[in-house]
């Protein structure tokens, strides 16, 4: 097992090291000088020059990029040029709105996708497995941002449930706190969960073909018995899979959902700087959103080999 991780965990560090490359090189080659954007377009050139080299863009690429990967080793992310803020200042505030977004999203998906999986796979072609995949494909096609807005008119224009949007700050109370990010959350979960409950519904019919499923029945146990002793665990590595994918996929949704409820998270914070050409706070928050995908990503590897052996022995 530990050959196993210490595989994984040198694919991790070539992703992040490919991952900082690209996000670099993608950010040179954008047009637009930040301090032109900070000084506005009637600055001097003498002063935007000055102010570029206030801000070191004047330095070699190279150099930029090694003290970019050393001050993330080191802690020390820059100072925004838009705020004048140390980044992880804005970073930290942001983050603690984002991962338990992410979080109770990912979770939202998860309860979603396996109970209607489940019971879609346990009443295959009758009327409730029909209705549900209808309404999954349904889920699908619904844009998260349109989505978004609905469930606004709904529960908290029409029914007055839920806070339209913003975000009261987690001083207020987890409860407060978590009822503002329920609709975002649900926004996000309903496409993933939606997918991945077709994926579960799926994966659990083909493990039901089984021979040992077949015999296990045969010797006279339940369907219910036979789901959650021998189909669930084997059927739930292509959904691990479609999981991690889709992880990816809420993030980036984030950044829609975010600024339809106006709330300050990652997403929003991204959507500023790239507005305000603010280059470093762009670089260390989508590096940080890659980060966070990857590291996901690897601990379904590892939930891989936990689930099934044989594709650690295999690996390897």
């Amino acid at each position: 097992m530990s050959v196993f991780i210490a595989k994984r965990v040198l694919t991790l560090l070539a992703t992040l090291i490919g991952a900082s490359i690209v996000i670099f090189l993608v950010m040179e080659i954008l047009p637009g000088d930040p301090a032109l954007v900070i000084l506005g377009v009637d600055a001097s050139d003498e002063a935007v020059r000055a102010l570029t080299i206030e801000l070191g863009l004047d330095r070699p690429p190279l150099e930029r990029y090694w003290d970019w990967m050393t001050g993330i080793l080191t802690g020390e992310l820059g100072n925004s040029y838009a705020y004048k803020v140390p980044v992880w200042e804005l970073v930290e505030g942001a983050l603690l709105i984002t991962i338990p977004l992410a979080l109770m999203s990912i979770a939202l998906s998860i309860v979603l996708a396996l109970s209607i999986g489940l019971y879609a796979a346990a009443n295959h072609n009758k009327a409730g497995d029909i209705t549900l995949m209808g309404i999954s494909q349904l889920g699908i096609s619904v844009p998260n941002f349109w989505l978004a807005i609905l469930l606004i008119i709904l529960f908290a224009i029409e029914l007055r449930w839920l806070p339209a949007g913003g975000f009261p700050g987690w001083k207020d109370g987890i409860w407060v706190c978590l009822k503002a990010l329920l609709l975002p959350s649900l926004a996000l979960a309903t496409v993933v969960g939606a997918i991945l409950a077709r994926i579960t519904r799926s994966s659990v019919l083909e493990v039901f073909r089984e021979d040992y499923v077949r015999t296990a029945r045969a010797k006279g146990l339940s369907q219910q018995a036979t789901l959650w002793r021998h189909v669930l665990r084997n059927a739930l590595i292509p959904v691990l899979t479609v999981t991690g994918i889709q992880f990816s996929a809420l993030l980036t949704g984030t950044v829609v959902v975010e600024n339809v409820f106006h709330i300050p998270g990652l997403g929003s914070l991204v959507l500023k700087a790239i507005n305000n050409r603010d280059t470093i706070v762009v670089e260390n928050v989508v590096l940080l959103l890659a980060t966070m995908i990857i590291v996901v990503n690897f601990v379904v590897d590892i939930l891989y080999a936990v689930i099934d052996p044989r594709l650690k022995a295999h690996d390897i």
